[in-house]
C-alpha cells in the first residue's frame, strides 16, 4: 500500500453538520469565535490508495481515501456505479448489521450501499478524523488484515490536517441503555455521562478457545495508545459458521490472511494471537467504529456486554430519539478538552 500524493487534490462539497444545541467549551461561557485555541476539525494532508478484497463479497475492491472540507463529515462514495452515488456517514444511514454494519443513503435497504465500514471509521475516531471522502469502486470495503491497523497506517501516510473550524462533540447528559433477550442470553450496550471517551466491553462465548482469553476490557481513548493496544485486533470467524454464512453470499473472501479462524478447540492461525485478549479487543474496536457512524466524536462512557453491530445501532438511534439525552459542543479552549483529543497521533 503506496501513499499518493498529488500536487492538488479537489475537496468535495460541504455537507450540513448536525444542529448546534449548545456552543461550550466547558467553562460556562460559550461562544462560537474561530481561534488558534480551539480544538479544531481533521482531515488527511493527500490522497491514499489501498486494492483488497470484500469479506464478505470475496470482490476486488480500490479504496481511495481522499481530503474533505470542514464539516464535511465522513463520505463513502459509490465511483463504480453509471452514476456515482454518494453515502454520508450517520446513525440513520445504517441499513444493516448482520455480521457487519452496512450503510446507504438514508438508510433504504433498496438504496446502493456500502459495507463493513466499521473498521476504517474505528480508525478515523482513534486519529480524530472528523472529515473524509473515500471512493470504492464495489459495494464492499476491503478487509484488508482483518483489522483497523491497515486503515490507520494508510490515513497516517497520507498526513492528518487541521482544519479552520471547530471539531463538533455529541455530549451525552444522561444514562441510555438498550437490551436484548432476558436471562442468559442478555446483550446490552449503554452510554453514560463522561467527560472523554471511554470503553468497557465482555464478551462471553463459552468456547475452549476464547474461554482461555481476556474475556473483559476497559480502554480509555485519553491514553493515546488506540493504535498500539486496538487497532491491530482481526476479526474473527468459527469453522462451523463457515459454510453457513458462505450459502448466504457472506464471508465469500475470509481467510486466515484477514482473520483469526477458530475451530471447536483452538486457534487455527499458524502464527496466533496478536494480543492475549484480542478477541475483545476487536469487539471494542468494531464499537469504536459502530459509534463514529455518528460522524463526530462522543463524550460518554460506553459499556457493553455481548453487543455487536446491531444493538450498537440501536443504542445511537435510543440517544438521537430524545434530544434531552445530548448536546453538540465545541471547545473554543482546546486545554479544556478531554486528555488525549488534542494531540496530533506521531507518524508511523
Amino acid at each position: 500500500m503506496v501513499p499518493v500524493r498529488p500536487s492538488a487534490v479537489e475537496l468535495p462539497e460541504r455537507v450540513p453538520g448536525p444542529p448546534m444545541t449548545a456552543f461550550s467549551d466547558g467553562s460556562g461561557t460559550g461562544g462560537t469565535s474561530y481561534n488558534l485555541g480551539m480544538l479544531q476539525q481533521r482531515t488527511i494532508k493527500s490522497l491514499t490508495r489501498a486494492v483488497g478484497v470484500g469479506m464478505h463479497s470475496g470482490q476486488r475492491v480500490e479504496l481511495t481515501l481522499r481530503p474533505a472540507a470542514p464539516d464535511a463529515g465522513i463520505m463513502f462514495r459509490r465511483i463504480d456505479l453509471p452514476v456515482p452515488v454518494d453515502i454520508p456517514v450517520s446513525a440513520q444511514a445504517v441499513c444493516d448489521t448482520r455480521m457487519a454494519s452496512t450503510l446507504s443513503p438514508g438508510g433504504d435497504p433498496g438504496a446502493p450501499k456500502v459495507q463493513t465500514v466499521e473498521h476504517l471509521l474505528s480508525a478515523c475516531a482513534g486519529l480524530g478524523i472528523d472529515n473524509l471522502v473515500v471512493d470504492i469502486t464495489a459495494e464492499e470495503l476491503p478487509i484488508l488484515d482483518g483489522s483497523a491497523a491497515s486503515f490507520v497506517f494508510l490515513l497516517q501516510s497520507a498526513g492528518i490536517a487541521l482544519l479552520d473550524a471547530p471539531k463538533r462533540f455529541m455530549r451525552i447528559k444522561r444514562a441510555v441503555e438498550v437490551d436484548e433477550a432476558k436471562g442468559a442470553a442478555r446483550k446490552w450496550a449503554r452510554l453514560d455521562p463522561f467527560h472523554g471517551f471511554k470503553l468497557s466491553f465482555e464478551i462471553d462465548f463459552k468456547h475452549p478457545a476464547l474461554d482461555q482469553t481476556g474475556q473483559r476490557f476497559e480502554f480509555d481513548m485519553s491514553s493515546g495508545r488506540y493504535k498500539h493496544d486496538i487497532a491491530r485486533a482481526r476479526t474473527f470467524g468459527f469453522t462451523k459458521d463457515v459454510e453457513l454464512m458462505r450459502s448466504r453470499g457472506l464471508s465469500r473472501g475470509g481467510s486466515m490472511d484477514n482473520a483469526i479462524v477458530v475451530d471447536d478447540y483452538k486457534v487455527l492461525n499458524t502464527e496466533g494471537l496478536r494480543y492475549d485478549d484480542e478477541f475483545v479487543k476487536h469487539k471494542i474496536l468494531d464499537a469504536i467504529g459502530d459509534m463514529w457512524v455518528l460522524g463526530h466524536p462522543l463524550l460518554a462512557a460506553y459499556s457493553a456486554f455481548k453487543s455487536g453491530h446491531a444493538l450498537n445501532n440501536k443504542l445511537l438511534r435510543a440517544v438521537l430519539a430524545d434530544q434531552t439525552n445530548y448536546e453538540w459542543i465545541t471547545f473554543d479552549d482546546e486545554t479544556r478538552a478531554p486528555a488525549g483529543f488534542t494531540a496530533l497521533a506521531p507518524a508511523w
